[in-house]
């Protein structure tokens, strides 16, 4: 049963994953940014936040968000593009 406070918890990891996406930098740090951004997605997802706003908010397609969610490693450069 969802309720409001799943709703707000929702939305509030959905930001802390916007802000992370645009604070990686460098190779082991962009790694650990990355992963907790991902963590901050799944929890979002969890708590109902449907895939299509995830893309919208994120920048990302619904693929990479599914990719992300299902915890799928990072796809080549060939079909990110």
């Amino acid at each position: 049963m969802r309720t409001r406070l799943d709703d707000v918890a929702g939305w509030v990891l959905l930001q802390v994953a916007a802000v992370l996406q645009r604070w990686v930098a460098g190779k082991l740090a962009r790694r650990r940014w990355v992963a907790r951004r991902n963590a901050a997605v799944r929890a979002a997802s969890r708590r109902g936040v449907p895939v299509s706003v995830l893309a919208a908010r994120l920048r990302w397609s619904p693929s990479w968000v599914r990719q992300v969610l299902n915890g799928k490693a990072e796809p080549d450069a060939e079909e990110a593009a």
